[in-house]
């Protein structure tokens, strides 16, 4: 009876080593990999990827257990987006998340199969990334807001702080695919307005100070700049050439006022980013890009820095600070 005890704890014994075995063989199951194609990945972005990386989470998404991302950053060089590009689609990501244009159409060039969302732009359809905003069609998808109704509104607020102006200087930065449509929409409002514009190009950061001397010379009484990934990480040194220029400045996101800018009125982009991981959970669960209707945002944010009003020597009328959503002291 004993024999035959220890020979059945020899089977089972034998049994949990191959049982382990087997399993030790076995390949760790493959985590989804999400490839993240940025402008900058430096402090003036670093809130925008934080804000995807928090909708992951929120999303139950935890880095590096159930899914790993994979960054890529053209450091402010619109060329270098091609080649970055291809070298996530060689490592065969599950989704490329791109927020500039030029990042956007470089994805799309490099690939026609991996899924990819954009978390802001301003212009899907004109720019041909998508069919429509309700059917994108291809294999892009992700979220939107028009500039061009913005703008109007924009330059008419301005107007309002700053009610003496007849000329307002544009600000914006070529490449910008969607500046057209916004230089035109400004351009309908300043009739309406009774004020001229003074459209301001710059290719590089070092044009800024250019642009600035060309509006101060002019002179501009006041300054718009024209939605675009590149302004918005060149935000501080607009905003400081602004401040020492003594022109008063509309801005589109909220950013621009935080670090100082008189005011903004936008979408807030930090959230697009953070909804930009419903769209990879979304996908990475079975969804076809070409089904996601692009989302626009709902809400838009209105804010006022009265410090750098009051070194401006501007009073903002009471009107106008009581239907801001933050006034920053």
């Amino acid at each position: 009876m004993r024999t035959v005890r220890v020979a059945l704890a020899a089977v089972i014994a034998l049994g949990l080593l191959a049982a382990l075995l087997t399993a030790d063989a076995q390949p760790a199951p493959r985590i989804p990999r999400i490839g993240y194609l940025a402008a900058s990945l430096g402090t003036e972005a670093s809130h925008l990827i934080g804000a995807f990386r928090q909708g992951l989470r929120e999303l139950g998404y935890v880095e590096g257990q159930n899914i790993a991302l994979e960054f890529r950053s053209a450091e402010n060089s619109a060329d270098r987006y091609p080649a970055l590009a291809a070298e996530l689609v060689a490592l065969n990501v599950d989704v490329i998340v791109a927020g500039a244009t030029p990042a956007v159409l470089a994805a799309k060039q490099a690939t026609g199969t991996i899924p990819i969302v954009f978390p802001i732009h301003t212009d899907p359809v004109g720019a041909g990334l998508v069919a429509s905003l309700a059917r994108p069609g291809g294999n892009a998808t992700g979220l939107s807001f028009s500039s061009e109704d913005l703008t109007g509104k924009r330059l008419e607020l301005l107007k309002q702080v700053v009610p003496g102006i007849h000329r307002i200087a544009v600000l914006w930065k070529s490449p910008n695919a969607a500046a057209p449509v916004q230089l035109k929409a400004a351009e309908v409002a300043a009739r309406k307005l009774a004020i001229s514009l003074q459209v301001l190009e710059v290719q590089d950061a070092e044009g800024l100070e250019r642009a600035f001397q060309a509006a101060t010379g002019a002179p501009s009484g006041a300054l718009l700049v024209v939605d675009d990934p590149a302004t918005f990480l060149l935000r501080k040194r607009i905003v400081e050439l602004a401040a020492k220029s003594r022109l008063p400045a509309m801005y589109g996101p909220r950013e621009f006022a935080v670090d100082g800018g008189l005011i903004a009125y936008g979408a807030n982009i930090p959230d697009m980013f953070r909804r930009a991981a419903i769209y990879v959970d979304k996908i990475l669960k079975g969804a076809k890009p070409a089904d996601l209707p692009v989302e626009q945002p709902t809400k838009f944010e209105f804010v006022i820095n009265l410090k750098t009003a009051r070194a401006l020597g501007l009073t903002i009328p009471q009107s106008i600070l009581l239907r801001a959503d933050q006034v920053i002291e």
